[in-house]
């Protein structure tokens, strides 16, 4: 599928028009991890924010120096790596390839020259970097509660 058409999919992109898509999918570059490659650790910096364009990958928290609780999957135009933008750029969670993924990946800081340089696009990325985060922060809370529940 072309860039242009993924990110106009995608759950961090999709409010740009279809110029600011074209100016930035030329940001972008296409990586593939095959099932069971890690893509990021948690706590560790992330340089590269990235749209699965085809895949599954799996979000796991530390919890533990030998245990991981898998909180979520992201799938088909779901973004992996928001840190690559908001500082500290830390990584939240490991993500995990649970089968061959392709993805769209964006250089963090060429990510954020685009958003200073284009004001209202890069409003409209953060304003999709927000939503990411308050859905994932709202899945990760209901699986708390769904545990709570379950042990209680």
């Amino acid at each position: 599928m072309d860039k242009v058409e993924v990110l106009k999919k995608s759950d961090v992109f999709r409010e740009l028009d279809d110029e600011q898509l074209r100016s930035v999918a030329e940001l972008c570059s296409i990586e593939v991890f095959d099932s069971g490659s890690t893509i990021h650790h948690q706590n560790d910096v992330v340089g590269r924010l990235r749209v699965i364009e085809e895949g599954l990958v799996a979000i796991q928290l530390e919890v533990g120096p030998l245990s991981q609780r898998q909180v979520m999957t992201a799938t088909n135009y779901e973004t992996i790596g928001w840190s690559a933008i908001v500082p500290p750029y830390l990584a939240t969670t490991t993500a995990t390839a649970i089968e061959k993924t392709k993805l769209l990946t964006f250089i963090g800081h060429d990510l954020l020259r685009f958003c200073e340089v284009n004001g209202q696009a890069g409003c409209l990325i953060y304003r999709g970097v927000a939503r990411v985060v308050a859905e994932r922060l709202h899945a990760a809370f209901m699986q708390c509660v769904n545990i709570t529940s379950i042990d209680g």
